[in-house]
């Protein structure tokens, strides 16, 4: 008998090995290849009248139709091609519905959105809309159920992979999205609990100081957005910017799109799960938008009973609405909450005995509208105005120009009146004396029209005037970034669309030059022992400021600056000072440095050569002895995990993105921190449309094996854009929708 060999196993193990190749491609196939978006052809649809979708070399959908609303519907459909996933995802978590399909993970996520009731304010809001736009919201959610119903069995691969199928669309659903860009954007009770715990444990007065409303030198009005007028351009027509700074997310926050009916011709970005553009251009006009920062929440302590839903009101004694929540968990049995709801809002947080409601303007249903296709549609200031003072929120500054050469600016949103308090803190809600006393007027906000400078900077600086005759409260940003970008604004009269990336992309930042001069002086006048140290202010003193990720400078700046803060922060309420990181904190220290004040350190030089060797210690730690081994962007780093995919085995790593070093900081234009960045890049030029330049983050659609999942990245993260097509569209592929039989 012949011995066995191994070389006959082989054919065998090739097969075999084909044979899972096989299976392999034919799943990648079935659940991620072929929910793959459709981009020509012809589909039947809820549409009047056929519709056509030219899509660009970058995914953009261009959609032509004879009615606005069968572009609606075409918009939800091609969205929903695209970003289903996100759409549903989002949805769920703003209601409060995440835990169901992922699992305990995102039971306390769920557990504040319930708290927050946002489902429940979304359902009251929408009885409140005015008809036009219920009309609006409706068609978008005509077209998304138009491809969920259609694609039951061939939906994006997150639905497969978590094992669940999407419920159909509803206003309500576009509602909620916007609910939960307005949370993102206006939650500052959090900081209020910091503020009164720092307070209780050191100098009220000190730790006021750490949280100002101004740093005393901003450029008004005030987010990254700007318009420079036809006095200072090379057409003589305005050119407008902006980019919108948000937290990274794959896919990206926004999706370009285009639509055009009768009366409607707007191209731009859209947030996925609502309709229309909310910052782009038309024929006549271009507006960009920022976060205007202004506290629309407040926390009230409450005489409150937990087990009755009692409480006291101006000496009497008042019940609560209770409202039970069951929350789904994947996986576990249902979770029940109670919330008890009082007139100042729903019981939210309990800390040291106290029991906190949180009142938050987008828990008025009264005041919520959706005015986005009305400015899409608006060919003068007078119009945009209008549109804009329907504008529920979150708070905004909202920048603009037009064919005509007007430039402006307009706060919106709905900001609570106060009256003796600043909403800083938590205050008594039983008294009655801290209640709002209504909106301020949309006419009193601040606002600009054709201002003589022939500029506009916007960079969620604090836009109020000091003299503003309603107490002003927010976590606005230091005036670094706007009073940078309006002194290279400044330079020049003869600008050009393409020359605006070179600011959005500008990396100095002035309170780290400042700090490092100021460490570098104290340095050479104390010549502190400890030569170690020589090689740091060596880097110091010749920085130039730049927060470039391949410099050691802006490493050491920014661990120094660290130490520094910690160290104020620590001199105001001891025990704190790990906690404290307001946004204005850069403009703190630096006026600190600048004056000097008594009461806060006994030796200001000290202080600071202190931080540098504490800053040159953790340096080492991180990067090694050698500085002039570190780099910034080793440190300054970021990774964009897909939330699903991530978790795949081998395979999961190549739909994110990083980890890759960054440049720029909390302080420069191009902000960038570890959470967030600019989420997109418009250069709107008035003067010619099709100058006009426009990318996102990360790409167009969220589908994983679609070309357009992250091409757009490589672009961005070197700060190059894209031609903005609208008058003239170059089509890659051309759909229509018909109406179904």
């Amino acid at each position: 008998m012949k011995p066995s060999t191994p070389g006959r196993f082989v054919p065998y193990i090739n097969l075999g090995i084909l044979m899972v190749l096989v299976a392999a491609l034919g799943l990648v196939y079935w659940y991620a290849w072929r929910p793959l978006p459709q981009r020509s052809g012809v589909i039947e649809a809820p549409v009047s009248r056929p519709v056509t979708v030219s899509f660009d070399a970058l995914g953009e959908p261009h959609i032509r139709a004879d009615h606005q609303e069968d572009a609606l519907v075409a918009q939800g459909y091609v969205t929903a091609q695209d970003r289903l996933w996100q759409m549903d995802a989002l949805r769920r978590l703003a209601g409060g519905d995440l835990a169901e399909i992922v699992g305990p993970p995102a039971l306390e996520s769920d557990r504040e959105s319930r708290r927050m009731r946002l489902r429940r304010v979304a359902e009251a809001a929408y009885l409140n809309l005015p008809p036009a736009d219920r009309a609006v919201l409706a068609a978008y959610a005509r077209g998304v159920n138009a491809y969920i119903a259609t694609h039951r069995t061939n939906l994006p691969v997150e639905f497969t992979l978590l094992g669940y199928q999407p419920r159909p669309w509803s206003a309500v659903d576009s509602i909620l999205i916007g609910l939960h860009m307005f949370r993102t954007l206006t939650t500052t009770w959090r900081d209020e609990l910091a503020k009164r715990t720092m307070a209780r444990a050191g100098d009220a007065r000190k730790v006021d100081f750490l949280f100002p409303v101004r740093a005393g030198d901003e450029v008004h009005p005030g987010s990254n957005a700007w318009v420079v007028a036809g006095s200072r351009t090379a057409s003589g027509r305005p050119l407008l910017s902006n980019d919108m700074h948000l937290e990274y997310a794959l896919p990206g926050v926004w999706y370009m799109t285009h639509l055009q009916a009768p009366g409607l011709d707007v191209a731009g970005v859209a947030l996925p799960g609502t309709p229309g553009v909310i910052v782009g251009h038309n024929q006549h006009i271009a507006w960009g938008i920022t976060n205007l920062q202004f506290d629309v929440q407040d926390l009230y302590i409450e005489k409150l009973n937990e087990r009755t839903g009692q409480y006291l009101y101006q000496g009497r004694v008042e019940q609560a609405r209770p409202e039970r929540e069951v929350i789904r968990v994947k996986g576990r049995p249902p979770v029940e909450l109670l919330v008890w709801v009082t007139r100042h809002g729903p019981l939210f947080v309990t800390e040291g005995g106290d029991r906190m409601v949180l009142r938050w303007v987008a828990e008025d249903p009264a005041i919520f509208q959706y005015p986005i296709l009305e400015y899409d549609r608006a060919q003068n200031w007078q119009q945009f105005a209008a549109a804009l003072s329907r504008f529920p929120g979150p708070g905004s500054n909202f920048v603009y120009a037009d064919t005509d050469g007007n430039i402006g600016y307009h706060a919106v949103g709905k900001l609570p009146k106060r009256r003796g308090y600043s909403g800083d803190v938590p205050v008594d809600g039983s008294s009655g004396t801290f209640d709002w006393d209504g909106y301020i007027p949309f006419d009193q906000l601040p606002s600009a029209f054709n201002p003589p400078r022939g500029l506009i900077v916007s960079s969620n600086q604090n836009p109020f005037p000091p003299d503003y005759p309603y107490p002003v409260s927010g976590n606005f940003a230091p005036p670094a970034r706007s009073r940078q970008i309006f002194d290279l604004l400044s330079t020049r009269k003869d600008w050009h669309a393409g020359q605006m990336l070179a600011i959005q992309t500008d990396i100095y930042s002035a309170p780290m030059k400042y700090l490092a001069d100021q460490v570098a002086a104290a340095y050479q006048k104390r010549r502190a022992p400890g030569p170690e140290l020589d090689q740091a202010v060596a880097f110091l003193r010749a920085w130039n400021g730049q927060m470039g990720k391949d410099q050691a400078a802006p490493f050491l700046a920014t661990l120094l600056y660290q130490h520094v803060r910690t160290a104020v922060a620590e001199s105001a309420s001891p025990g704190n000072g790990a906690a404290y990181d307001s946004r204005l904190a850069p403009a703190v220290v630096n006026q600190l440095l600048r004056d000097r004040p008594a009461g806060w350190f006994d030796d200001y030089d000290a202080m600071l050569l202190r931080a540098l060797a504490d800053a040159v210690e953790e340096g080492g730690r991180i990067q090694g002895r050698d500085l002039n081994h570190w780099r910034y962007g080793a440190y300054w780093k970021v990774t964009i995990n897909h939330p699903i995919l991530h978790a795949v085995p081998v395979l999961g790593p190549y739909f994110d993105i990083g980890t890759v070093p960054m440049s720029g900081s909390a302080t420069t234009v191009k902000q960038t921190t570890r959470q967030l960045a600019p989420s997109m890049r418009m250069d709107a030029d008035l003067g010619n449309w099709e100058q006009s330049l426009l990318n996102i983050q990360i790409g167009q659609s969220g589908q994983i094996l679609s070309r357009h999942y992250k091409d757009q990245w490589a672009d961005y993260y070197n700060g190059r854009s894209y031609p903005m097509q609208f008058g003239s569209i170059t089509a890659k592929n051309t759909l229509e929708f018909r109406p179904a039989r």
